[in-house]
């Protein structure tokens, strides 16, 4: 029996894509809006007695796609379909994992808790910030992880003078994996956060003089955390020619324009968020392939470990 793949509004093309990957349906999906702007939706009844996929990253605005993502699981339900999940390659809020001040939401947590509560069969996320969202969420969850693909796309960048670095402490877990699998040295920034926009660094950790950093990290919001690490790295003695990788291009306004200067030789990221159009310099990896295995390996009951962040 094949998927049925259901799209939201947040990303459409990743939707189709997934489903030419899989041979899938991709039946007629109606996103309207009430005189008032409420949300209303309607998916064709053609999905009664089959499994069905949902894809709708938690791109901005999170809210809105949040809510429309469960009113389709819960339009699918009511018409009968064998199971939905949902694919949801970026989780929104995921970065809100701790309390930082009195009178703060745990922002992951909530999202978590939201998600549960739309009996979902599974969820299947890739590359999430924080470890919150994968303990609460009461869905069975399929974490997936980005790396493999990223790191293919970034081998023929690799030179014998070759670093890969993790631009803070949150990200050198990740960093050790490209580092590993890449077979090249790694160094680690040590930052701190100043503000939403703004960083300081306090070390470089490693040997980077005469070093071509790759700059790793699991997304790219603003680009202030890349870009005060590659001031460091080139303070530092590194070669003006780095490349930066992340799963999910967050993009906030004026993220591009912080992140390209002409030291920058390519940013490779994933389609796991929209791009509105190609931009030179930007490499944007293909998730279908593995967004369709995982989804064959779930409906043949098959394991996903080597999918599986964390491994």
């Amino acid at each position: 029996m094949r998927p049925f793949i259901v799209s939201g509004s947040a990303h459409p093309a990743l939707a189709e894509d997934l489903a030419r990957e899989l041979e899938a349906e991709l039946p007629a999906c109606a996103l309207r809006r009430f005189p008032d702007g409420e949300q209303e939706v309607e998916v064709d009844p053609g999905v009664r007695g089959q499994p069905v996929f949902l894809v709708q990253p938690l791109a901005p605005p999170v809210g809105e796609h949040l809510v429309e993502l469960l009113l389709l699981a819960d339009a699918c339900r009511r018409l009968g379909a064998r199971a939905v999940a949902a694919i949801v390659p970026y989780v929104g809020f995921a970065r809100q994992d701790r309390v930082a001040r009195e009178g703060c939401p745990l922002g992951a947590k909530v999202i978590a808790d939201v998600l549960g509560t739309a009996r979902l069969a599974q969820v299947i996320a890739l590359d999430v910030h924080s470890p919150v969202f994968a303990a609460c969420v009461e869905a069975p969850l399929a974490h997936l992880t980005a790396l493999p693909v990223l790191v293919e796309a970034l081998r023929p960048f690799v030179r014998e003078e070759s670093v890969v670095v993790a631009p803070d402490l949150g990200a050198v877990k990740l960093a050790e994996a490209y580092a590993r699998l890449l077979a090249v040295p790694l160094a680690v920034v040590s930052k701190v956060r100043v503000s939403p926009v703004q960083v300081a660094v306090r070390d470089v950790v490693g040997d980077v003089r005469g070093k071509r950093p790759i700059l790793v990290d699991d997304m790219i919001s603003t680009g202030s955390t890349v870009v005060a690490a590659m001031d460091a790295l080139l303070a530092a003695g590194c070669e003006p020619d780095v490349v930066v990788a992340a799963t999910h291009a967050v993009l906030a306004p004026r993220a591009l324009a912080r992140l390209l200067r002409p030291e920058v030789a390519r940013v490779v990221v994933t389609d796991s968020l929209p791009l509105a159009r190609e931009i030179d310099r930007v490499e944007v990896v293909r998730l279908s392939p593995l967004l369709a295995e995982a989804v064959r390996r779930l409906a043949g009951g098959r394991p996903l470990d080597e999918l599986l962040a964390g491994r």
